[in-house]
């Protein structure tokens, strides 16, 4: 197919996304928000002097139904890492998954949760969250993370576990040896697509762990600044802000249910998009 044809290809394609999913546009018009670079003062300094409020979000679901969730937003002390506020709600998931539009499901509900401490404890507000899930690192460029900044006007950062494959990133041999080269704590190496962008870094998070995380961009925050903070906030491989959000929103649908911890799953379609499948 000659260049006019792939370019008539590639319109048709955008065009019949569009046509089989109306979030496609509201994203792009969202995604032109992001702020890709440093917006605070404490951003600037090296201790993040300055941060004293770090939140973490997460929904868990109830295994087997994709429907019912609880959303969980945490807001820890910083550096110190202390719980200062918790809200775990149950929550109707109604919006059907679509492959790359996952923030249109879940992210109301954290939105909701942001403005629901504004407006009760406003003290309490986080100055950055950290999100269980991706930013820039996204088929379009603007995962859970990006979604959730601009909708809040927060700093915010994208957390997987696991690599999201997008702009020819791979889980192959060289990538498995590029793991293997994080041999400290603070190890980190780029994500570079095939278009030659960074989309994100690999971090060793702490030293008994070897399994990266790959942190990205979510919103009002360079990648550097992300991975520094990433790192600073990890007591285990996950960040304490997630890690409690987690936490809490299984131990909430447990009481809620009476039931035991394998009655809690992330949802498979949440695991995809996030990068969790394995």
């Amino acid at each position: 197919m000659g260049s006019a044809g792939q370019n008539q290809g590639a319109r048709g394609g955008r065009r019949l996304t569009a046509a089989l999913c109306p979030s496609a546009s509201e994203q792009a018009r969202l995604q032109a928000s992001v702020v890709e670079e440093d917006t605070e003062e404490w951003q600037k300094d090296s201790s993040f002097a300055g941060l004293e409020r770090v939140g973490g979000v997460d929904l868990s679901y109830i295994k087997g139904d994709d429907t019912s969730a609880c959303a969980s937003l945490v807001v820890l002390s910083y550096p110190a890492l202390e719980v200062l506020h918790e809200d775990c709600r149950m929550v109707a998931v109604s919006t059907p998954y679509v492959a790359g539009f996952l923030a249109f499901r879940e992210v109301p509900f954290l939105v909701e949760a942001v403005q629901r401490l504004q407006r009760e404890q406003p003290k309490l507000k986080p100055q950055v969250l950290l999100v269980d899930g991706n930013g820039l690192l996204h088929p379009r460029g603007f995962g859970v993370a990006c979604h959730l900044g601009v909708l809040t006007d927060l700093p915010c950062v994208g957390v997987a576990k696991n690599l999201l494959q997008v702009d020819g990133l791979v889980r192959d041999e060289l990538h498995r040896e590029q793991i293997r080269s994080l041999r400290r704590e603070g190890d980190t190496f780029p994500l570079t697509g095939a278009s030659g962008r960074v989309l994100g870094m690999a971090l060793r998070s702490c030293k008994n762990s070897s399994k990266p995380l790959y942190v990205s961009v979510g919103h009002r925050v360079c990648l550097q600044t992300a991975v520094r903070l990433v790192r600073s906030c990890c007591r285990y491989r996950i960040p304490e802000p997630i890690r409690q959000a987690d936490i809490r929103s299984r131990e909430y649908i447990r009481k809620q249910l009476c039931s035991p911890p394998e009655a809690v799953s992330s949802g498979p379609e949440r695991k995809n998009e996030a990068g969790l499948d394995d």
